[in-house]
């Protein structure tokens, strides 16, 4: 699933007049690159989810005959939907005894897609990719890489199920007992947590579903250590951009 739906506000002025998704990065869209490696991979069903400018994405893929893949389109223009109820509402929409990929629009990466849908020797409910970029928002996970917990540097808050990682932790004892690990936007869900979709609101952020049902399921952390990643959230990271595919490019 290829998250495409966003309003690209860090984008403007060029999402104004075009979806985040369709943003031209080193001659194609940044939908382009994504798509292209999914298919690369060899994933053959892309579901991608519209709002901003949607007619837009589906007649970019109609006339590149959805890349000779099988991609659906899950609409979100009556409202968004978020990270976790994009998820939710694009379900059907999917094998239901298959895992599912998911994948930001706005992510370029070296990240060896295939060889994430096999990287756990036991097959976890959710696998999320994570590295140590800085940043204010980590996730917190234990020395056997499962979630435990979410936590905001900048104001010290902390999220979790667990009685012992509560809001009371201190910061120290965040650092000395659990990895802080920063979600890439990429990650991987199993058929046995797609009934918990039902629990949820039609409307929710993702981290809010990992962490509601962290303690209950494996939600496996998986670093890789050699990652090169770029987030194209904003307008001045555009050449940059260019510049980090064509190393890509280079180092293949």
């Amino acid at each position: 699933m290829i998250f495409a739906a966003g309003l690209g506000t860090r984008l403007k002025p060029l999402t104004d007049t075009m979806p985040k998704a369709l943003v031209p990065v080193g001659g194609e869209p940044l939908l382009h690159h994504v798509i292209m490696k999914l298919k690369d991979a060899g994933f053959e069903r892309i579901v991608v989810n519209v709002h901003h400018f949607a007619q837009q994405i589906i007649d970019y893929l109609d006339a590149n005959r959805n890349f000779g893949l099988d991609i659906r389109i899950s609409d979100e223009r009556e409202g968004l939907l978020e990270t976790g109820g994009g998820i939710k509402k694009a379900l059907p929409l999917f094998d239901q005894a298959s895992p599912i990929l998911i994948h930001n629009v706005d992510i370029l990466s070296n990240i060896d897609l295939a060889q994430v849908m096999q990287t756990s020797e036991t097959t976890p409910d959710a696998l999320l990719l994570v590295s140590q970029r800085k940043t204010k928002r980590y996730l917190l996970f234990a020395d056997d890489m499962h979630l435990k917990g979410w936590t905001n540097i900048e104001t010290g808050q902390v999220r979790s199920p667990y009685s012992w990682l509560s809001e009371d932790s201190s910061l120290f004892t965040l650092n000395s007992s659990l990895q802080k690990l920063a979600f890439s936007g990429i990650h991987v869900i199993w058929p046995s947590v797609f009934p918990l979709f039902s629990e949820m609101p039609d409307r929710f952020g993702i981290i809010d579903f990992y962490l509601k049902y962290c303690h209950q399921f494996a939600f496996v952390g998986h670093e890789q250590h050699d990652l090169q990643l770029m987030d194209v959230g904003k307008l001045d990271t555009l050449h940059e951009a260019e510049q980090f595919l064509n190393n890509l490019e280079n180092e293949r």
